[in-house]
């Protein structure tokens, strides 16, 4: 396995697999890497001849008061488990190497980036898009490799590269969760031990949902409430958005039909997670 750091040492790798006729797998992402991240390197080792994996904590998409600084950063440790997994390259840039001095190119969506997680985070979507797109334009993969816990993200992605006519086939991933239902994430790490506690808020709720639209709830409203609701017994908790859109257009509905996300973003503490189920 190799580690580079500038866009030059990937492409001469990627066009000499291309030239042999192997195809590539490439899972993007923030680093600090659990088994949610290598459940999608395992999907692309299972899919490809070869695997690339980008450790990139994106400055585009974060907001002046998020946590960029902060946000857990291990190269050593990410490297080894890539490694162990059968990762064949990662990428792992320095911002000068995807940002250059004078950049002023970037990728924006309406409609789809305008719900959720975009009403709260105004920047996020056109830096997730910016950087996909470069990463995308550096790697040239065969297949790209998504988690649904990021359920909008994955859909503005397959959306950006139907408009765009990227030659990619972009798969999602189930979410991993831990033993006890928290889905996975590099921001657990933030909690204390009395809010890993609270934040199987999330979880539970999701479960609420899945259980009332079992039990015949086709109100999308009430079902909200009774999320909502639920949410609110802990004391911990401070929600951002609890909401059912279409899982294409990300737009509000009020019937429960497929397809469906229900998504939520909580703050638990000063630590903001999501998780969702969708409705397929």
């Amino acid at each position: 396995m190799k580690v580079v750091t500038t866009i030059k040492e990937v492409r001469e790798n990627v066009k000499q697999w291309k030239k042999e006729g192997q195809t590539v797998g490439f899972v993007p992402t923030m680093g600090y890497l659990h088994e949610g991240h290598g459940s999608l390197i395992t999907k692309a080792r299972e899919n490809n001849d070869k695997v690339v994996v980008s450790i990139f904590v994106n400055p585009m998409q974060f907001g002046p008061t998020e946590d960029l600084d902060s946000y857990p950063r291990d190269l050593e440790k990410d490297s080894k488990y890539c490694e162990s997994l059968g990762v064949d390259l990662i990428f792992h840039p320095e911002p000068s190497e995807m940002y250059h001095d004078d950049f002023s190119s970037y990728v924006d969506m309406s409609v789809l980036t305008e719900e959720l997680c975009g009403l709260s985070r105004p920047v996020h979507f056109r830096g997730v898009c910016t950087v996909v797109n470069k990463l995308f334009n550096i790697v040239q993969p065969d297949r790209a490799y998504f988690g649904e816990k990021d359920a909008q993200q994955l859909a503005i992605i397959k959306h950006m590269v139907q408009d765009l006519n990227m030659d990619i086939e972009v798969v999602g991933c189930p979410i991993i969760r831990e033993e006890d239902g928290l889905a996975k994430s590099s921001r657990n790490t933030y909690l204390s031990p009395e809010e890993r506690k609270a934040a199987l808020v999330l979880s539970q709720t999701i479960n609420l949902a899945k259980q009332l639209i079992a039990d015949g709830e086709k109100d999308a409203d009430v079902l909200v409430a009774k999320m909502k609701e639920n949410i609110e017994k802990e004391p911990l908790a401070k929600i951002d958005y609890v909401k059912a859109v279409n899982g294409l257009t990300m737009q509000q509905q009020k019937e429960i039909k497929a397809p469906m996300l229900i998504a939520m973003a909580v703050y638990i503490g000063k630590t903001r997670l999501i998780d969702n189920t969708i409705l397929h």
